[in-house]
């Protein structure tokens, strides 16, 4: 028996690493557990094979002191097994795995508020080691500190290159031509094998998601997707409740993982893939496996008419499985009446992309993703970013990674870094000042508003939502130029405030 580490930081991992029988299928026929212990807590995790007759258990333990734990297994190598450890403070950046906070927002386990500012590179995992390099290198260097992402490889436009690992031992039978088809995404015959994992792939994943760890970000994985031509997406329900286990047993001791249940969920079933009454039992076995109950949701592909708040296209985010709203729509105005709905965080995980693609999803420009991102924080959500800009290789950062060449990732830093200094800000909408054409939003103890004016341009304005005989210190924000500009008398109910007449102007006051 081996442990990496007699000391362990809490949030952080325990791995146990147990030699054990590699004849017949370990990955059906072996059963392997393990219950830790402290004090008078005990939690249960489940144990996976990770080849070459190699056994691993691995616990991200909560408070520090003394733990201990014991093996269950229906192999007696691998059974009755005992040990401790002990688990010391977090230090440095450690602040544990998100959760939510205030109903709407979220903050990581230690209490530090987190403000997600993603951006969307879904099969950056599975390019060449060269461009993977330089992703994580523009990640580094960018304002996100959140990304979604797939496990499984992706078949759709700009992207019909196969990857190197598949997460299943076999190969893909099918030639194809290079060329996307939508009818290749119903596979009536895989050439993988669903009950046998390919250890390397998933060896491979979790060194991506470790690297993304030490760079401050969350990582939203996207569990199931449709655009698949090699039976991923369908691999039925037995074997899909395995892989679930399988992966959450390698992953959920990750203190950066998030949960997506699917993308675009919904066009799975039109894709006769999966019916869309499979999920409850999917995301109930997720929830189930996951010891530390890591948020999750589910993300949509039909919206309902722009005049409607919901219909029976997307999944039921009031369920008290999911943790947060995960959805595709472009139309801001909408927040508030999903939190009244839901009374969950919003992530609006895909509102149109920044880029100059033919397909109308991906060729919105930067100064509309900005205005998507200030919309979102002041009608209290959170946007997420993504880039379709091509280039001579075909290299989009939507799927690919790379390079990040558009406009909107600076004026992102811009408003994250606003939102993250001083004091935690939990904004929710200033009631009638939130509209189609500006949108206010506060926090409840009167001490911050922020004002976003959006592609409007006035030339002055007067608020009467403010508290009486309460003084602001007022800013005026360019948030495009990214600029700050005091204002030079004190704000009030009902103050004159002079403003440039220029669109995508933003105001912030702090009260005195």
């Amino acid at each position: 028996m081996e442990i990496v580490s007699q000391n362990v930081e809490r949030w952080n991992r325990v791995e146990i690493s147990l030699n054990g029988p590699q004849v017949g299928n370990p990955f059906l026929e072996v059963s392997l557990e393990a219950d830790f212990t402290f004090k008078q807590r005990e939690i249960s995790v489940r144990g996976f094979y990770d080849g070459n007759g190699v056994y691993k258990i691995r616990f991200m333990p909560d408070e520090p002191g003394q733990w201990s734990f014991m093996t269950r297994s229906n192999q007696g190598e691998l059974d009755n097994l005992k040990g401790n450890f002990t688990c010391v403070e977090a230090s440095g950046t450690n602040h544990g795995p998100v959760r939510v906070s205030n109903e709407t927002h979220f903050a990581f386990e230690d209490g530090k508020p987190f403000y997600p500012f993603g951006t969307t590179s879904y099969v950056w995992n599975h390019q060449s080691e060269e461009l993977q390099k330089e992703t994580i290198l523009t990640l580094n260097e960018s304002p996100f500190n959140k990304i979604r992402m797939c496990v499984f490889p992706k078949y759709y436009e700009y992207n019909t290159a196969e990857p190197a690992l598949y997460p299943f031992v076999g190969e893909q039978k099918k030639l194809y031509s290079g060329t996307f088809d939508f009818t290749d995404w119903m596979v009536k015959e895989s050439g993988f094998d669903f009950e046998r994992f390919n250890p390397q792939f998933f060896q491979k994943l979790e060194q991506q998601i470790d690297i993304l760890q030490k760079l401050g970000i969350e990582v939203d994985l996207i569990l199931f997707h449709p655009y698949d031509h090699w039976g991923f997406a369908s691999m039925g329900k037995e074997n899909d409740l395995r892989y679930l286990k399988y992966i959450i047993a390698r992953l959920g001791s990750f203190r950066n993982i998030w949960w997506s249940m699917a993308n675009e969920y919904d066009l799975m079933d039109l894709a006769q893939q999966k019916k869309k009454d499979a999920w409850d039992e999917l995301i109930q076995c997720v929830v189930d496996e996951d010891s530390y109950q890591h948020p999750i949701s589910i993300h949509n592909w039909h919206n309902p008419p722009v005049h409607a708040v919901n219909n029976s296209h997307w999944y039921d985010h009031t369920k008290e499985n999911i943790s947060h709203v995960s959805i595709q729509h472009d139309n801001l105005f909408f927040v508030p009446k999903w939190h009244e709905t839901y009374k969950k965080p919003i992530l609006i995980d895909e509102c149109r992309y920044e880029g100059n693609i033919n397909n109308g999803w991906g060729n919105m420009n930067g100064k509309k993703m900005v205005q998507q991102f200030w919309e979102g924080v002041c009608r209290g959500a959170y946007v997420t970013h993504g880039e379709t800009y091509l280039n001579e290789n075909n290299i989009v950062w939507w799927s690919h990674g790379g390079k990040l060449i558009g406009e909107s990732p600076e004026r992102i830093r811009f408003l994250r870094k606003l939102i993250e200094e001083g004091g935690p800000k939990r904004l929710s909408p200033l009631g009638a000042e939130s509209s189609h054409w500006e949108v206010a939003a506060g926090i409840s103890d009167d001490s911050y508003v922020l004002i976003y004016f959006g592609d409007s341009q006035p030339i002055f304005k007067v608020f009467e939502f403010l508290p009486e005989r309460a003084e602001f210190q007022g800013d005026l924000i360019d948030t495009w130029n990214m600029t700050i500009t005091p204002l030079e008398k004190a704000v009030t109910n009902q103050t004159v405030i002079e403003l440039p007449g220029q669109p995508y102007m933003a105001l912030r006051l702090i009260r005195k």
